[in-house]
């Protein structure tokens, strides 16, 4: 069934009242008249960014949604899965952003790594986005999985033809923050980041390339060291040329963290022992430990007997890395 479009101005239960009186802060583009979950104060509705649900349901007496939206980074219709805990109904709450890894989309942490249950406890909002573009038309964008559809890395491509809609960096550090801060009962000043694999990689160098915007990170078996790795190499040679390899580094955490000079980060990483990444030298864990103790960055990494690359791995240790979060949302 298509998603209704739903214009708030066009209910005739607020149609005597002024824009400016209105009490409530409700996404411009929704569903049905009847879901006013996001609603919190907020009188201007002229500024909200337009975004249509997909799906909802209700979980930890929270809701997980998943919205689409026209993105004006990625020049196509990106998708996001977002879990409003049940504390967004009366108040503002701190925002958790998840990026995932090769081969993903939206929907494998919110159906898999169950961290809604701890979202809920702690009261933080977790918005997970999709890994890349989707139908773009580009040769090539669905030959391999690692590279291209559902491997965008998070950099923004300078090479063509990927660099009009592969902008995953500028999307999810300030695209869709601005939509989701727009939407939804964000208290702004409090977001986080943390991701698996490539996704974890992302995490990294997001935090390390905006001291300050993030207040707290973590991986899970993330890619440290991408120019030193198979999968690195191949994403940075088709994404950003491979003539300028200094170019690599500004998107590499092992290279990022040598320079960092913002506020004081506590890196949480946890990494199976028995992931079959982790010896082919895909993960490269120890080179980024050694760049953080070099830089004086406060680093913990967990090396986790038995479990792999999996979401059976995640599902174990996203208590821990919620909490870890929430130490530094409050």
């Amino acid at each position: 069934m298509c998603p209704q479009f739903y214009d708030i101005s066009l209910d005739p239960l607020f149609q005597n009242e002024s824009e400016s009186s209105l009490d409530f802060n409700i996404i411009h583009v929704i569903t049905t008249p009847a879901d006013f979950h996001t609603r919190q104060c907020c009188p201007d509705l002229k500024n909200k960014m337009a975004v249509t649900e997909v799906s909802s349901n209700k979980m930890f007496d929270g809701l997980q949604k998943v919205f689409s939206h026209e993105s004006t980074e990625c020049k196509c219709t990106m998708k996001f899965g977002i879990y409003l805990p049940p504390q967004a109904d009366s108040k503002k709450c701190p925002v958790l952003y998840w990026l995932s890894g090769l081969t993903c989309t939206d929907q494998n942490f919110v159906t898999k790594a169950g961290a809604q249950k701890y979202a809920a406890k702690h009261g933080i909002i977790v918005v997970a986005p999709d890994t890349s573009p989707r139908g773009c038309n580009i040769a090539g964008e669905d030959d391999s999985y690692d590279f291209g559809s559902g491997a965008g890395f998070y950099v923004n491509a300078t090479q063509d033809p990927w660099k009009t809609n592969y902008r995953m960096y500028a999307y999810v550090t300030q695209e869709l923050p601005a939509l989701v801060n727009s939407n939804f009962p964000v208290d702004v000043g409090k977001q986080s980041i943390s991701g698996h694999s490539m996704g974890g990689h992302g995490a990294l160098i997001c935090a390390l390339k905006n001291p300050g915007q993030y207040k707290s990170v973590s991986a899970f078996a993330p890619i440290c060291n991408p120019i030193n790795c198979p999968w690195g190499v191949k994403a940075f040679t088709g994404y950003l040329g491979e003539e300028d390899k200094e170019a690599w580094k500004e998107y590499d955490a092992t290279c990022l963290v040598k320079k960092y000079n913002g506020p004081p980060l506590d890196i949480l990483i946890d990494q199976g022992k028995a992931d079959n990444f982790l010896a082919p030298g895909q993960l490269l864990p120890d080179n980024f430990v050694a760049a953080c103790t070099e830089s004086k960055t406060q680093v913990t990494l967990r090396m986790q007997e038995g479990y792999d690359h999996s979401y059976y791995f995640m599902a174990t240790f996203i208590e821990d890395h919620i909490n870890h979060h929430a130490k530094f949302l409050k």
